[in-house]
């Protein structure tokens, strides 16, 4: 029987922001992460998109003139496909659309280029209907062909960078070479007609719509970019890259690396309209620069470093049921009582190691050594939450209690620093007084210099010598995509809400930063350890793709012989999981964002009112 005999609809529910068909999901985070009480199993809708905080509203006019001023950590490139990194994304959402969204960083998905979908009986097919009348940003009207255009260069140009999202992790049929490399042109990607799209992956997979909603599945007008073979593109990706062409709210403006990028209103835009004339994020990489910047009202929502910041400045007025809390903070250096919400979100925080370079007795050495409940609370004023996994608590597998329960078997200890095992390790490897080891450890925010600051001070008692390298984070990104950091603070923000898009950074083939096609930059592999991973992976994660609880289950297996086997080895050292903070001044409004962080969020629903 033909696919498109046995499929059953499935609407979205675009009153509520949810979907047709119950989707198991949780989340995680990237560069900060705390957890939330809005993972597990989702239920259909997401909390209302006009729930804002208790800033003063704005005056909702679509003819502002006013620019939202805002910070970014960094950004790489504009290209949604070689981009990894949430300052990327940040802006990428508000330049480009996909198919499916997360609404204000909500981890329940929505529609957004989509209108409606079918799936088959066996799961496999996907069959989307497509918004009418969308426009592109240089006047093109959008199409299916856009979205197999867009799809294909994700999975075939030399400038991708999650091309193993589309075509192993959802698993879209198609061909490959002797050598195991795509076919170009190969992919069950179709367009039925001008609004209609189908989709055949090879097997069930339960998070594919979640993972359709990642950044690198956002829409492109077709030929844009001639980095494929059959188009010969309009820009070529470095102008791309930095030039980009979209369908989201807003359209690019101005991009100096290392400085700004700003983006202005898209009058055309299919959905809301935004109120705000333009967004401008400025890259300030001193905490200090950034304070003096928000204080002297040039930014209208921020994070407070937190060198300045104060919790007993903090009032909370409301907690909704997924934990966030609104409130104000103040007064301010200027005076000022500052809007305040506060949101658990689905992230994992660590020290990375790259295992080539950094034997495995020294990395246990650091874990033996490391206190994280000591860093939460001297350093980052108790604003996180200590961790021992790197599945987020609430996506891991039973919950928050189940998280907790297991992590009275880390072995490091959470709350102690223990110098005597520590030592020990390192004696028993051969290590002394005058045979030391050293290495650098690169660090991108003040917060994560501190820490590095207190595991150097304890190592050198141990035979450990650290150098500690500050960095951009965009620098550091290009040091990990290049193989070349030798151990680094990272954090990880899901790129779909469950626990195997947080631990394929532990699956040790894509820890392989030669490869070119790594998540991972570990270069894990050649111990126990690391083939228990890759058994558990191969043999439960990835033979049971599928939404049955069978599959779910023998998934939920592997993920707690994973994390055990990072524990063994120590690439990945937990440190905390965050809540975001952002302040903002009464003259601004905006929805309250989701457990998947505010860099998801659009900002075309943002308002300024005119009186700053």
């Amino acid at each position: 029987m033909a696919a498109s005999d046995e499929l059953t609809r499935r609407r979205f529910l675009l009153a509520t922001g949810g979907v047709g068909s119950a989707v198991a999901l949780a989340g995680c985070s990237s560069q900060n992460d705390p957890s939330n009480d809005d993972g597990g199993t989702a239920d259909t809708g997401t909390e209302s998109e006009t729930e804002t905080t208790e800033s003063t509203s704005g005056n909702g006019d679509t003819s502002s003139t006013q620019t939202l001023n805002l910070l970014s950590s960094g950004v790489r490139t504009l290209d949604p496909i070689p981009a990894t990194t949430s300052s990327d994304a940040e802006v990428g959402v508000n330049i480009f659309d996909g198919l499916i969204t997360y609404p204000n960083g909500e981890p329940n998905v929505e529609a957004l280029l989509a209108t409606d979908y079918e799936i088959s009986d066996d799961g496999t097919t996907y069959q989307f209907s497509l918004k009418d009348g969308v426009t592109f940003h240089n006047d093109a009207t959008f199409s299916a062909a856009d979205v197999v255009y867009s799809w294909e260069r994700l999975a075939a140009s030399p400038n991708s960078g999650r091309d193993y999202y589309l075509l192993s992790t959802l698993g879209v049929a198609h061909e490959t070479d002797d050598e195991g490399n795509y076919v170009p042109g190969s992919m069950a990607v179709e367009a039925l007609d001008e609004s209609t799209l189908e989709v055949t992956l090879t097997e069930p997979f339960h998070a594919a719509l979640q993972v359709m909603a990642y950044s690198a599945f956002a829409v492109l007008p077709e030929g844009v970019v001639g980095d494929i073979d059959g188009y010969e593109g309009e820009m070529s990706q470095e102008e791309f890259a930095t030039n980009p062409v979209g369908c989201g709210p807003f359209e690019f403006e101005s991009y100096t690396s290392g400085t700004s990028v700003s983006v202005t209103r898209f009058d055309g835009y299919h959905g809301t309209k935004a109120s705000v004339a333009g967004v401008k994020w400025s890259v300030i990489p001193d905490p200090s620069a950034q304070y003096n910047a928000a204080m002297n009202e040039n930014l209208d929502a921020f994070d407070i470093p937190t060198s300045q910041y104060d919790s007993a400045k903090i009032s909370v007025s409301e907690t909704d049921d997924r934990g966030r809390e609104v409130g104000t903070y103040g007064p301010a250096r200027n005076g000022k009582t500052l809007n305040y919400l506060r949101v658990p979100t689905i992230s994992s925080s660590y020290i990375g190691f790259n295992t080539e370079i950094i034997p495995k007795p020294v990395r246990q050495a650091v874990a033996y050594v490391a206190n994280q409940q000591l860093f939460n609370e001297r350093v980052f004023k108790s604003r996180n939450v200590a961790a021992t996994h790197f599945t987020p608590p609430t996506i891991y597998p039973g919950g928050v209690a189940e998280y907790e329960k297991h992590a009275e078997n880390y072995p490091y200890g959470v709350d102690e620093t223990r110098l005597d095992e520590a030592r020990a390790v390192l004696e028993e490897a051969g290590y002394s007084d005058s045979n030391r080891f050293e290495f650098t450890l690169s660090t991108y925010t003040a917060e994560w210099e501190s820490v590095a600051k207190i595991l150097r001070d304890q190592l050198t008692s141990v035979y450990v010598d650290v150098v500690i390298k500050r960095t951009d984070f965009s620098v550091l990104a290009n040091q990990l995509v290049n193989g070349n950091a030798e151990a680094y603070t990272l954090g990880w923000s899901f790129d779909w809400p469950t626990p195997d898009n947080f631990l394929q950074l532990l699956y040790p083939p894509k820890t392989d930063t030669s490869s070119g096609n790594n998540v991972g930059f570990t270069n894990w592999g050649g111990t126990d350890a690391a083939t228990r991973a890759t058994e558990a992976w191969d043999e439960k994660v990835a033979s049971n793709p599928g939404p049955s609880d069978a599959a779910e289950q023998a998934r939920n297996e592997a993920y707690v012989v994973i994390e055990e086997a990072n524990w063994e080895d120590m690439v990945q050292l937990p440190v905390y999981h965050e809540s975001e903070e952002l302040f903002s001044y009464d003259r601004l409004s905006f929805p309250k964002f989701g457990s998947g962080g505010s860099y998801r969020q659009k900002k075309n629903e943002f308002t300024l009112s005119e009186e700053q």
